[in-house]
């Protein structure tokens, strides 16, 4: 390609003020970089020196009387749960388990007396509410089947129409006997 002289002489400039801008850009860089590092080490300085002893001294004055209290309380509940409760369960279970082998014992005792014993026969006294209360029933169901067949089957000329009447009614039979 050709360029005139003129503009080869730009282009020359041109590209060496982009060179000393992309190493201008590079020292800046390379600066931010020292102070961010900089920066960095000084925040950790910062937090040995003045955060932690801030977080621990509110640890010990705050959450560590908690803690404690929650310690004791959690011993005094375990106090009471060993020294107290579970005596009264097993007392309890124990009592609970000795009525079943009384009643194991009575059980046996009583099933022995019986095999030797006649069975006793329970005589019926009579009918009972449930026999009443099924004749009930019984007569109401067969009121409503002798009253749907009374229904059907009796004469009501007022229902039935017959055939001649409706022939009479016609207009061509009219026009005939006239």
């Amino acid at each position: 390609m050709s360029l005139s002289r003129k503009r080869r002489k730009e282009l020359t400039r041109l590209r060496k003020s982009a060179d000393e801008l992309w190493s201008h850009q590079q020292e800046v860089l390379d600066r931010a970089n020292e102070i961010a590092r900089e920066a960095g080490r000084q925040a950790g300085v910062l937090t040995r020196e003045e955060v932690v002893p801030r977080v621990r001294q509110g640890y010990e004055h705050y959450l560590l009387p908690g803690v404690h209290a929650t310690q004791d309380l959690a011993g005094g509940v375990r106090h009471q749960v060993v020294d107290k409760v579970l005596p009264g369960i097993g007392t309890a279970l124990g009592a609970v388990m000795s009525v079943g082998d009384i009643a194991k014992e009575a059980r046996s005792a009583t099933l022995d007396r019986i095999r030797f014993q006649k069975p006793v026969v329970v005589q019926k006294q009579g009918p009972g509410a449930g026999t009443y209360i099924a004749i009930g029933v019984g007569i109401a169901a067969a009121a409503g089947v002798a009253y749907a067949i009374w229904q059907t089957f009796r004469a009501d000329d007022e229902l039935w129409v017959s055939e001649d009447e409706s022939l009479l009614d016609s207009p061509i039979e009219k026009s005939t006997d006239v």
